[in-house]
């Protein structure tokens, strides 16, 4: 068996057949994006190095980059210890967002953080 189909038969996809994605900055650790893969893009991304994803409102894969030229060269990829999401480390070329920011996590919700105090 090989690295790729070890890999890809420990993924617990959902019920739709996707997995959650969380791409990161390989170099600095900022996170850029989530998104969803279905087994296709897993094994196109394993086998090409760039992020392939499923679109989810269009039924159809899509590589990260190809209408806006902001390609994510994957460096590595994690599954958690769930077996239910993956973590791709990548560099980001351009940006990440569709709305033109570098991550699509630029809008903070609270300036003040919380802290979870447990006894």
């Amino acid at each position: 068996m090989s690295d790729q189909t070890d890999l890809i038969s420990r993924v617990r996809f959902n019920d739709q057949g996707l997995v959650p994605v969380i791409a990161q900055q390989w170099d600095s650790g900022e996170v850029l994006m989530m998104a969803w893969m279905n087994q296709e893009a897993l094994q196109i991304t394993l086998e090409s190095g760039q992020a392939t994803y499923f679109s989810r409102s269009r039924s159809r894969l899509w590589i990260k980059g190809e209408t806006s030229g902001n390609f994510q060269q994957v460096r590595s990829l994690r599954l958690d210890c769930d077996g239910d999401t993956i973590l791709l480390e990548v560099d980001q070329h351009g940006v990440a967002c569709h709305t033109g920011a570098r991550s699509c996590f630029d809008t903070e919700l609270s300036a003040q953080p919380t802290v979870l105090v447990t006894p």
